[in-house]
C-alpha cells in the first residue's frame, strides 16, 4: 500500500476517534447514549439517516453490479431509493411521536405488555446479528483487498473500532461519524461522476449510446434480464428492498435523536434528497467502470465486482483519487456497523433490561452500564460469528435481515398506527409469523441449498426456488397479524384514540 493510501486512512481513523473524544464528554446519560438526547438538527439527522443507509453495499456493491449486468444492477438503486417514500409518508412522523429510543417503545405506546417488548427485541436484535455479521465479513474481505491485511485481523480492526465509537460516544460519535462519512462519500462520487461524463463529453445521450457497445452484453447491456431472469425472483427483491427499509431497527433508532416530529420529517427529505442524488450517480460509477476499466479486470479484482469504484477511481483520477475513495469505502463501513451496534445494544439494554428485568426502574447509572455491557458484547459476539463465516455467500443474510424488518416489523407498525381493532395478541403473531417464515424460507432457498458445489453452504435442490422470500414471507406477516387480532377479542378502543392523537400531535 502507497504512503497516499496509508496517509488517508489515517487522517480517517484521527478524524473518527477525535469524535468519539468530543462525543464522549456530551454522553453522561442514556438519553444520551441512545438518541444523542434528541438534539441533532433536521440536516444533520438527514445526513446521518443517509450515512446509515450507503453502506459499502451502496457504494461499492451497486457500482459493481452496474458495472458487470447494467440495468440489473440498477434495480438495487430504484429498490434502495423507492423505500424512502415509504419511510418519509408512513413511518417517520408517527413513530417520532410514539416512540423514545427503539421500535419496541413505539409498539409499547399502544399495546404496554412485556411479552410485546420481548418478541419485538427479539425481531430486532435477529436483524442486527445478520446484517452485522453480512457488513463484517464484507469488511475483512474489503480491507483485505485494499491494505492487503489478513481477513481475521481487518476483522478484529473494524470490530474494535466500532465498539470504541458507540462504548465512548454513544449515538452522538456514531451520528457525526456517519455525518462525516455521508459527506465524503457524496464528495467522492460527485467527482468521479463528473469524471465520467468528462470522457463522453458532457453528454448523456453520448454516455448511453456508447455503452450499447462498451461492453461484451451489446445492447442487452441496457435492458433488463441480463442477471435476473425469473421474474417473481426479482418481483420478491424488489418488495424486501422497499417495505424492509421502514422495518430496519439502525435506521427507525435515527427518528428519536431529533427533537420532534416536523424535525422528523425535515431529517427524512434531507436524507431522500442525498440518497436520491447518490443512486442516480451510480450509473456513472457502473457505466464509468463498465467502459474505462471493463469487466475483465473488475472481474479479476473480485468475482462479486465490489473493486469496480475503486479501480475506476484509480483509472480516471490516478493513485491519489484511488486511495481517497478506498479510504472512504473504510469509513462507510466503520460507520455502519457502529450503527448496527447501537441499535442492538439499546434492543438488549433498555428493552430486555431496563423495561423487563428491571420493570422501567433502572437507575440512570445501571441504564448507562446496562447500555456499555450490552454493546461490548453485541460487538463481541458479531465478530466471533464473522470470522467462522468468513467463506460463507453473505449476501443471503443482508436480504434476511430486510427480509425479517419488512415481514415482522413493517406490518406491526402499520396496524399499530392505523388499524382500531388491532390488538396484543395480533401484534405478537404478526412479528413471529413474519420472522420464522423468513428464516425458514430463506434456510431452504438456493442461498443455502445450491447444486452447483461451493456456491452454497449445502449442495442439493433447493426446496423454495426464490434467493429472496419477501414474496411470501411478507403476506404471512400482514395476515398472521390480522388472524391473531380477529380470532382474539382483546380491543381497546380508547387505547387506540389515545395513540391516534399522539401519533398524529405528538402531544404526550
Amino acid at each position: 500500500m502507497s504512503a497516499v493510501a496509508i496517509t488517508f486512512f489515517v487522517v480517517i481513523v484521527g478524524i473518527t476517534l477525535f469524535i468519539t473524544f468530543w462525543a464522549a464528554k456530551r454522553t453522561k446519560t442514556a438519553s444520551e447514549f441512545y438518541t444523542a438526547g434528541g438534539g441533532l438538527t433536521g440536516w444533520q439527522n438527514g445526513l446521518a439517516i443517509a450515512g446509515d443507509y450507503l453502506s459499502a453495499a451502496s457504494f461499492l456493491g451497486i457500482a459493481g453490479a452496474v458495472a458487470l449486468n447494467g440495468f440489473d444492477g440498477f434495480f438495487f438503486s430504484l429498490g434502495y431509493l423507492v423505500a424512502y417514500l415509504v419511510v418519509l409518508y408512513i413511518v417517520a412522523e408517527p413513530l417520532r411521536n410514539l416512540g423514545k429510543y427503539t421500535l419496541a417503545d413505539m409498539i409499547s405506546a399502544r399495546f404496554n405488555e412485556k411479552k410485546i417488548r420481548a418478541v419485538a427485541a427479539l425481531s430486532t436484535l435477529t436483524i442486527v446479528i445478520f446484517y452485522m455479521i453480512a457488513q463484517l465479513v464484507g469488511a475483512g474481505a474489503l480491507i483485505q483487498l485494499l491494505l492487503g491485511m489478513d481477513y481475521k485481523i481487518a476483522v478484529l480492526f473494524v470490530g474494535v473500532m466500532m465498539t470504541i465509537y458507540v462504548l465512548f460516544g454513544g449515538m452522538t460519535a456514531t451520528s457525526w461519524v456517519q455525518i462525516v462519512k455521508a459527506v465524503l462519500l457524496m464528495i467522492g462520487t460527485v467527482i468521479i461522476s463528473v469524471l465520467v461524463l468528462a470522457k463522453f463529453n458532457f453528454n448523456i445521450f453520448t454516455m448511453f449510446d456508447q455503452m450499447k457497445t462498451a461492453t461484451p452484453l451489446g445492447e442487452n447491456y441496457l435492458n433488463p434480464g441480463v442477471k435476473y431472469k425469473n421474474p417473481l425472483d426479482t418481483l420478491s427483491m424488489t418488495l424486501a428492498l422497499v417495505l424492509g427499509t421502514a422495518g430496519l431497527p439502525h435506521i427507525l433508532m435515527r427518528f428519536f435523536t431529533v427533537k420532534d416530529a416536523k424535525t422528523a420529517r425535515s431529517s427524512v427529505v434531507t436524507a431522500t434528497w442525498v440518497i436520491g442524488i447518490f443512486y442516480i450517480l451510480t450509473i456513472f460509477l457502473g457505466f464509468g467502470a463498465a467502459a474505462f476499466v471493463g469487466s475483465t479486470d473488475i472481474i479479476k479484482a473480485n468475482a462479486a465486482g465490489n473493486m469496480a469504484a475503486p479501480l475506476l477511481a484509480g483509472v480516471l483520477g490516478g493513485e491519489f483519487l484511488m486511495s481517497f475513495v478506498s479510504a472512504v469505502a473504510f469509513a462507510t463501513i466503520l460507520a455502519v456497523v457502529a450503527g448496527l451496534v447501537l441499535s442492538g445494544a439499546s434492543a438488549f439494554a433498555h428493552d430486555i433490561y431496563g423495561q423487563i428485568i428491571k420493570k422501567g426502574k433502572a437507575t440512570e447509572k445501571q441504564q448507562m452500564l446496562a447500555a456499555r455491557y450490552a454493546s461490548i458484547s453485541v460487538a463481541i459476539l458479531s465478530i466471533l460469528l464473522a470470522l467462522f463465516a468468513q467463506k460463507m455467500n453473505v449476501a443471503f443474510l443482508v436480504s434476511l435481515a430486510f427480509c425479517i424488518a419488512a415481514s415482522a416489523n413493517l406490518p406491526v407498525i402499520i396496524f399499530t398506527i392505523y388499524w382500531r381493532k388491532f390488538n396484543t395478541t395480533g401484534a405478537i403473531t404478526g412479528m413471529l409469523s413474519g420472522l420464522l417464515t423468513a428464516l425458514v424460507l430463506v434456510a431452504i432457498s438456493p442461498n443455502v441449498i445450491s447444486p452447483e458445489p461451493g456456491a452454497a453452504i449445502f449442495v442439493g435442490d433447493p426446496l423454495f426456488s426464490l434467493t429472496n422470500p419477501a414474496l411470501v414471507s411478507v403476506p404471512v406477516g400482514f395476515i398472521g397479524a390480522y388472524l391473531g387480532t380477529v380470532l382474539s377479542r382483546n380491543r381497546d378502543e380508547k387505547k387506540f384514540a389515545e395513540v391516534t392523537v399522539k401519533a398524529n400531535t405528538g402531544l404526550k
